[in-house]
């Protein structure tokens, strides 16, 4: 029997992604993620707890992570989870937990982060032509199939219009 390794997080970034390319030209984004769950203490007391993952995102998603990410934004991701031990400077062992991302996605407002103005732009033209490609109820109130053709034709040719605006 095969094995399974997989995580959810849903958590904000505790810094500014860090992006760098390996020698064949792939790029790795390096983000850290925090989260917080909120539980009593033997007083009874409410207290946080924190826990802080080390993300590593490839290729494509590696570069939209960096362009489109910033501190303080919450993100979902999936991945592999890992667990490393190494000595800090003062030689005391550490843990650390590291996960190697397979699918990240961007939560939140758009408002919540600072973004380049084409991120906006792009995105809220996106959100118009869906509103203007769905599909129209008929007499009975239902959508007709000839309106999800219409629909599916017009998200096609909307994104071969503007595939190079998009983030994604």
């Amino acid at each position: 029997m095969s094995s399974f390794n997989k995580i959810t997080i849903v958590g904000y970034l505790g810094r500014d992604p860090e992006l760098r390319y390996t020698p064949q030209g792939t790029a790795v984004c390096n983000i850290s993620v925090a989260t917080t769950e909120r539980r009593k203490n033997a007083e009874g007391e409410s207290e946080d707890r924190t826990t802080w993952f080390r993300v590593t995102v490839w290729g494509r998603q590696a570069e939209l992570a960096h362009e489109y990410l910033s501190k303080g934004r919450q993100v979902y991701i999936e991945g592999r989870l890992r667990q490393e031990e190494y000595i800090d400077r003062e030689g005391n062992p550490r843990t650390s937990l590291e996960v190697n991302a397979t699918d990240v996605q961007f939560l939140g407002r758009r408002e919540d982060s600072p973004q380049p103005a084409s991120a906006d732009a792009g995105r809220s033209q996106v959100e118009e032509e869906e509103e203007v490609a769905a599909p129209a109820p008929d007499k009975s109130g239902k959508l007709g199939k000839s309106g999800k053709k219409e629909s599916k034709r017009t998200a096609k040719e909307t994104v071969a219009l503007e595939d190079d605006d998009m983030p994604f």
